[in-house]
């Protein structure tokens, strides 16, 4: 089995702790070198003990299985015969109480607009095409999260 890393590192620096007002900034790096400026969520703890810029869980969690998605579809439309130029979705999550009580990721809706080069798939083939990605991602067997397609009209 494959073993995926992440380091995730936090310092106080001089604030104080125990009341609470300390930055929530912090440093995701993964093993190809790259490092990401993260941080709490400015929805969850408000800024400046949240950093607006940096990326946060909840942001990323969305990202990954649109990426995901993304990613098999652009497999399995290769494989299929077509030529993809451009993918982008606009996925959104949206946090909610689940059956425990606890906040969670209850739902996320992937919205990508795709551009073809060439014949592009039929309606139904299209659909096809992203039922399979969403069967195969990795990200969506992993989690309990409600996961929509909703394909919007074709990139540009």
């Amino acid at each position: 089995m494959a073993e995926y890393r992440a380091t995730i590192q936090w310092t106080r620096g001089s604030a104080a702790f125990r009341d609470g007002k300390y930055s929530r900034g912090h440093t995701w790096a993964f093993d190809g070198g790259v490092s990401v400026a993260a941080s709490s969520s400015p929805k969850v703890v408000p800024p400046p003990m949240s950093v607006e810029a940096a990326v946060d869980p909840e942001e990323a969690f969305v990202a990954s299985l649109a990426s995901c998605h993304m990613l098999w579809f652009l497999f399995f439309a290769g494989k299929g015969g077509f030529v993809v130029d451009r993918y982008q979705d606009e996925a959104v999550g949206t946090m909610a109480r689940n059956e425990r009580g606890k906040l969670a990721m209850s739902t996320v809706v992937l919205r990508p607009a795709i551009a073809f080069s060439g014949e592009a798939p039929a309606p139904e083939a299209l659909a096809d095409l992203h039922h399979r990605a969403h069967e195969e991602c990795y990200i969506a067997n992993s989690v309990k999260t409600e996961v929509r397609v909703e394909p919007r009209p074709s990139a540009g």
